[in-house]
């Protein structure tokens, strides 16, 4: 039987031939990762009387949610993982300051791959997909029954198959894409399915790009998410001591059967920057329909928008400008090896020459925790994955998703804004001149 990419890797992992969708099988775990929610998964692991972890070596913790410690109870939870992880023997730990953003350090370190199963106590595990990954969020209890047998449950999902096609138009980036795909199939359009991404428009962007496809596909209800496995992929994951053994010919087979096939010409339908409208992720419109919308506030960062093409975009736009004297940036890294290439390539320069602030590598107001809440009656453009009321502090305050370049442009102005407004190519000019100088 013809099998999607979901189904093959569950089949694989289940030890079956074959598996259908709606079928229960039994997985075995490649890599389980958590964050700071490691303590919920280590207290309930603790009361089911297991001694030791099933496999330490593929478990992986992180620390990036809430870095530095915003407060005395975070310290102490911060504190009981770090002797957890010692008396457990578990090698794959990344403190603060040692890792960045947990859904970028699992690739660069070589904790995903293709046809692996991962699991992650944090909803946007569907990034790996980016790299053939059968990856997706579960949650702490799970988690404690994963770290004791090494195995979960799976009910197999339907697959919807998202072909995108053309030329992406100069001021689209596949954050639009993604979000305009959202607005097409809903917050529930994909829920509990796979999602398999193809077309021309996704095999030519960069794995980097791919990864904002396959996390925020998770805002759409998706279990998992697959952009293709190809050259781009293998080069990206070359000489990062990847943990397993990558079916690099991973593929659907030829007549395997998808639920809905949603074929979208991205130079045609996606012809303008698309931004998220409180208080729904769904709520996708163009940008030219929102008018005049002042903002308080920029992020640019978090596990979806804070690698270094993103950097990149925004250093172009900001080169010799400045923040709006009524709006505050906030940039953060997505890992300390991205903070550092962003400081060798004089990105960080850029930004704190503008007027903006950057956040050490970590999730910090994405959650609205820390490091940049936002207050009642304020508004915020951010490159972030989620909108809903109060996510990023008062429940009083709108928040606006689009693209790194909108972001960094509208905090120059003051109000959501196209690129071009602000002359995003001379920026892009002087900045390579001044790399040439450098």
């Amino acid at each position: 039987m013809p099998m999607t990419i979901a189904e093959k890797i569950l089949a694989r992992a289940s030890g079956k031939k074959e598996v259908k969708p709606d079928e229960i099988v039994v997985a075995n775990i490649d890599i389980a990762m958590s964050h700071e929610n490691a303590d919920m998964a280590r207290k309930s692991f603790l009361e089911i009387g297991v001694e030791k972890v099933w496999d330490p070596n593929k478990i992986v913790i992180i620390f990036d949610h809430r870095i530095p410690a915003e407060s005395e109870k975070t310290a102490t939870t911060h504190k009981a993982v770090r002797e957890f992880v010692k008396a457990q023997g578990i090698p794959n730990f990344f403190d603060v300051g040692r890792g960045g953003i947990c859904h970028q350090i699992l690739p660069d370190h070589g904790y995903a791959w293709p046809g692996a199963v991962l699991v992650g106590t944090d909803s946007h595990t569907t990034t790996h997909g980016a790299f053939g990954a059968f990856a997706t969020g579960i949650g702490a209890t799970e988690m404690a029954g994963v770290w004791t047998e090494g195995k979960l449950w799976f009910k197999v999902p339907h697959t919807i198959r998202v072909e995108i096609n053309g030329k992406l138009r100069e001021d689209v980036s596949a954050k639009d894409v993604i979000l305009y795909v959202i607005g097409k199939l809903s917050a529930d359009g994909a829920n509990y399915k796979a999602v398999e991404f193809c077309g021309t428009s996704v095999e030519n962007m960069s794995v980097a790009s791919r990864m904002v496809l396959t996390n925020l596909s998770m805002e759409m209800g998706a279990k998992v998410a697959f952009t293709p496995i190809d050259e781009k992929v293998k080069d990206y994951l070359a000489g990062r001591n990847v943990k397993g053994s990558p079916d690099w010919g991973l593929k659907a087979d030829n007549g395997a059967h998808y639920e809905r096939h949603l074929v979208i010409d991205a130079e045609k339908e996606i012809s303008e920057p698309q931004v998220a409208c409180p208080h729904a992720v769904d709520n996708v419109k163009p940008l030219s329909t929102l008018g005049k919308v002042k903002i308080n506030q920029g992020v640019l960062g978090s596990c979806t928008n804070g690698r270094l093409e993103d950097l990149e975009v925004a250093a172009r736009i900001l080169q010799g400008k400045k923040i709006h004297p009524e709006c505050r940036l906030i940039i953060i890294p997505a890992s300390q090896e991205i903070y550092l290439e962003a400081l060798e390539k004089k990105y960080i320069e850029t930004f704190l020459r503008a007027g903006a602030i950057v956040n050490p590598p970590g999730c910090g107001p994405c959650l609205g925790i820390h490091q940049g809440v936002i207050a009642a009656g304020e508004n915020c453009v951010s490159s972030t994955n989620r909108n809903f009321q109060g996510r990023m502090g008062s429940k009083d305050s709108n928040l606006y998703l689009a693209s790194p370049a909108v972001v960094a442009a509208s905090a120059i102005t003051g109000y959501i804004c196209f690129p071009k407004e602000i002359g995003g190519c001379e920026g892009e000019k002087k900045l390579s001149d001044a790399k040439m100088e450098a």
